[in-house]
């Protein structure tokens, strides 16, 4: 058993692994919801404590089957981010293939977890028939409103214009390992919610409305047998029914050995100016390069993405993007001088060619891009990816 603390609630609650599970004998969808990846942030883990006590006591029938999991249990025990490394950067493909073979090393407690993690994912992915959705549960140092951030698939964008939440597209260009970028080349549903401050109460409350419409929106509940209304509105009133999407423009990484502090009082989506002071670095100051939104400003310890620039997506670009893609026009690409397929799937990309294409270009056919080198992009598209047949039967699909 693992001890976690809520500072918000200042109680102590005992879990496993799974917090819960709760299997219907008929067919159904299967939602895994994860929290506690960083153990600092306890608020999802009390929720989906909450959550399975709330549909036990109530009798609430399911269709499907759902599956509650905490993340990191040493960090959690703790209350701290992570150990040695943080679990949320280690889903790498190769790091992956290297579990795949057997021979990747455990030298420290997160890549155990990673491991014991891994295992859970593959026994239910193996037993049951989907579709399937993964949904993390996550909070942030900063003040902020409750938020949706997802790597940009179609399918993805179908299932989460449900909620009314604002979204981040894009972090896939900016963390390397996150677990749902992982899951994301599986090719299912899958992304994050953000419910509020690490400690806030209010987040734990969000996390739980979050979890409830998300059954409901999968088929896995009846709508009729939850106060619907009561959970949609917790979220409308803490957004304002914010539902605008935005694109990541930078991040500022914080290197090894850097003494890194974000000036005080910064709120996730607050608008900055351009030369604007954000930070200190090693005594030096940091200004914003142009007017945007400050997103997931750093207030702790342990995190080594100091902040990140955001702006709105327009409607017209989202819906471009969703008629580029569902023709596959991403298939003259190769056709492009400096541009050729590489590992099946994903794009080599000569750096001082592409320059005369935007990342803009990329993004709106569904590519994100990794550095390979000095001279190459490596992008890859989630599209591809995408188990679309498996969903295309689910009545949110058919809605959106």
């Amino acid at each position: 058993m693992t001890k976690v603390y809520s500072k918000a609630l200042n109680q102590t609650i005992n879990i496993e692994r799974f917090i819960g599970k709760l299997k219907s004998k008929s067919n159904g969808p299967s939602m895994i919801l994860t929290a506690g990846i960083h153990g600092n942030e306890p608020a999802g883990i009390f929720a989906l404590n909450q959550l399975m006590e709330f549909l036990k006591t109530n009798n609430i029938k399911i269709q499907g089957n759902l599956y509650a999991i905490a993340g990191n249990l040493p960090a959690l025990e703790n209350g701290e981010r992570f150990h040695q490394q943080d679990l949320n950067r280690l889903w790498t493909n190769e790091r992956m293939l290297q579990l795949q073979k057997g021979k990747l090393e455990i030298n420290d407690k997160d890549i155990a977890e990673l491991i014991n993690l891994n295992e859970c994912i593959n026994d239910i992915l193996s037993q049951d028939t989907g579709p399937f959705y993964f949904l993390d549960l996550h909070t942030t140092s900063s003040e902020t409103m409750p938020f949706v951030v997802m790597n940009d698939s179609l399918l993805n964008r179908k299932f989460t214009d449900q909620y009314p939440l604002p979204t981040i597209l894009g972090i896939e260009e900016y963390l390397e390992g996150p677990l749902l970028s992982y899951i994301n080349e599986l090719g299912y549903v899958a992304f994050g919610f953000e419910a509020g401050q690490h400690d806030d109460n209010s987040s734990i409350q969000n996390h739980f409305a979050f979890s409830i419409l998300s059954l409901v929106f999968a088929g896995l509940i009846d709508k009729n047998a939850v106060d619907f209304n009561k959970y949609y509105a917790t979220l409308a009133k803490n957004t304002m029914n914010t539902r605008d999407f935005y694109e990541i423009l930078y991040r500022y990484k914080i290197k090894p050995g850097e003494d890194f502090q974000m000036i005080p009082g910064y709120v996730n989506f607050e608008l900055i100016e351009k030369g604007q002071q954000l930070a200190i670095s090693n005594k030096k100051p940091i200004y914003a390069d142009s007017q945007a939104r400050i997103f997931m400003p750093l207030y702790q310890a342990q995190g080594s993405e100091g902040f990140f620039a955001i702006q709105r997506v327009s409607k017209f670009a989202l819906k471009l993007s969703a008629i580029l893609r569902k023709i596959r026009l991403d298939r003259i690409l190769p056709l492009l001088p400096g541009v050729s397929w590489s590992e099946g799937s994903a794009l080599r990309v000569n750096r001082k060619i592409a320059r005369f294409f935007t990342k803009d270009f990329f993004h709106l056919l569904g590519y994100r891009s990794k550095r390979l080198d000095k001279n190459f992009y490596l992008m890859r598209n989630r599209e591809l990816a995408s188990r679309e047949d498996e969903y295309k039967d689910e009545s949110w699909y058919s809605n959106n």
